[in-house]
């Protein structure tokens, strides 16, 4: 199973929609210093954003299996993209008190969150690029 996101352009801006799984729509931006019109969060920033919501989500399904209540869940991802390698900086807040057995299965189940094994595993990239209608050599 493969999951699918389109993104359409936004003619005359930096702006995107984007449909994810036919589904749900969002949009994203630039921010007005780089010639965007900050109308909604830049693309490298939902990284971070699918990153804290995997990690939360993994946690809450894992406890709900388990029967624990953990109340309220916070993830809070700081990723620096303008490291080498990039980095991740994840703090997970959890609002009900815990044995020290369930923290150690938490951590683990945290650290295996889809979008995080994705990343960690490496993703390989094919690119093909149509053009309705080149332009010809003797047009240029």
């Amino acid at each position: 199973m493969s999951l699918n996101a389109i993104s359409r352009s936004i003619p005359g801006s930096l702006g995107q929609h984007v449909l994810i799984d036919g589904r749900f729509h969002i949009a994203t931006d630039e921010p007005v210093a780089v010639g965007g019109d900050g109308t909604g969060p830049a693309p490298h920033e939902l990284l971070p954003a699918a990153i804290a919501s995997c990690v939360s989500t993994t946690l809450a399904m894992y406890a709900r299996t388990k029967r624990w209540d953990l109340g309220e869940v916070v993830v809070e991802v700081d990723y620096d993209h303008t490291s080498r390698p990039r980095r991740c900086e994840i703090a997970i807040s959890i609002e009900q008190p815990l044995t020290p057995d369930q923290i150690a299965q938490l951590q683990k189940v945290a650290a295996a969150c889809p979008v995080r094994r994705a990343i960690e595993h490496g993703i390989e990239f094919h690119e093909h690029l149509e053009v309705a209608s080149p332009i010809s050599h003797a047009a240029r």
